[in-house]
């Protein structure tokens, strides 16, 4: 498919290229392509060499990784977003694999290039390794959230994630079937089904991708949000990339604790 010039605005809007001269943004997309791929299209599997920097500009992604039959679910993304960056900066394999979940354009950038502008340009360099920051801490929240959080919290806490995200409004449509939300939870879906029908007694309702919060106070008592394992962007910013997702929640425990 042709680059169209609004793409590569989109691209050049991320925290990742923003900051970069046009020069050095035309070298690192010089060798880019851009490719629709229907659902279920598997664009990496773990263990392969990763030559390109994903950016998602339409459609889902799901990261998953597999050990021993299993499989579950990493990260769900959306545009515009970037993935598999550590592995490309390493010039490494993959440790999870991609997967589009719908009908989806993903602009492939070579790694190759990517490394060169940072050996190139110091600021961009810089740029990477924060973006880089930005994602170990979402490893360490996620990490948090699985040991120290039964099933029920942590579904608590995603609901009232989800919330916020969208407005805050009471009623609020669940981004993902029921089956990629029990295994991005680490639940199974029979044990998602039964700590829905447990949130009923804290006033949760749900209908179909629809779940409403009839009760937010019984259900945050039980959730007990922390800013040191929940991220919480501001309403409507959900393609925040890592980094500004760090920066941002962080800012808010400091204003929380102050």
């Amino acid at each position: 498919m042709p680059i169209r010039s609004v793409d590569l605005e989109r691209v050049r809007a991320l925290s990742l290229f923003a900051g970069i001269s046009d020069d050095l943004f035309r070298d690192v997309l010089g060798g880019a392509f851009l490719q629709r791929f229907p659902a279920g299209t598997t664009l990496l599997t773990e263990g392969d060499p990763v030559d390109f920097l994903y950016v998602l500009l339409d459609g889902a992604v799901e990261l998953e990784g597999t050990w021993n039959d299993k499989a579950t679910t990493l990260a769900v993304l959306t545009p515009v977003s970037t993935f598999v960056l550590a592995s490309v900066v390493l010039d490494s394999t993959g440790l999870m694999s991609a997967h589009t979940l719908e009908t989806s354009n993903i602009l492939m950038v070579s790694g190759e290039a990517l490394r060169r502008a940072m050996r190139r340009d110091a600021g961009f360099c810089f740029t990477v390794a924060q973006e880089l920051a930005g994602c170990y801490g979402g490893v360490v929240r996620a990490l948090k959230n699985q040991k120290l959080r039964g099933g029920i919290e942590r579904l608590a806490n995603y609901l009232i994630s989800q919330q916020a995200r969208q407005g805050g409004d009471a009623t609020f449509t669940l981004p993902h079937e029921k089956r990629v939300l029990a295994s991005l939870l680490g639940m199974t879906p029979e044990n998602l089904s039964r700590a829905f029908a447990s949130l009923g007694d804290y006033g949760v309702t749900v209908n179909g991708p629809q779940v409403t919060i009839g009760r937010p106070t019984p259900l945050q008592r039980l959730a007990k949000p922390d800013l040191l394992i929940d991220s919480r962007p501001p309403a409507g910013e959900a393609a925040l990339s890592a980094a500004e997702v760090e920066r941002w929640t962080g800012a808010a425990q400091v204003r929380a604790a102050s």
